[in-house]
């Protein structure tokens, strides 16, 4: 029913800068909160950032003054721009949205995109 598409990972230089992009399409009444999340080889997956649909964020401190959370609401994206870089930042992201399907103020359901692989080398 919905579907979210990341773009934007690579390899970087530590130091260096990306900008992940998430869109949401499908059955889209209504998104509350999005984020973004990252998963290292062998290790849990870890909140990185999420925004509210009125536009306030929360970062852990891993990433905070250096990853920044945006979104679109017209056009159902959510952004993370990620600045000085560091090789632990490297891992598959993934974008995460609370998407009501069913009516505007309906309950809602997680979606998973498929991940993108960051890569930051030292």
């Amino acid at each position: 029913q919905v579907q979210l598409v990341e773009s934007g990972g690579g390899l970087v230089q530590a130091g260096g800068s990306l900008r992940l992009s998430c869109a949401a399409s499908g059955r889209i009444f209504r998104i509350d909160d999005m984020g973004w999340y990252r998963q290292a080889p062998g290790k849990q997956r870890e909140l990185v950032a999420v925004v509210t649909s009125g536009g306030h964020t929360n970062t852990p401190d891993s990433v905070k003054g250096r990853f920044t959370i945006s979104r679109d609401n017209a056009k159902n994206m959510v952004y993370l721009q990620m600045n000085n870089l560091k090789a632990e930042d490297t891992a598959v992201y993934y974008c995460n949205a609370a998407v009501a399907t069913r009516t505007l103020t309906g309950r809602t359901t997680n979606y998973w995109g498929q991940g993108t692989q960051v890569t930051v080398s030292s």
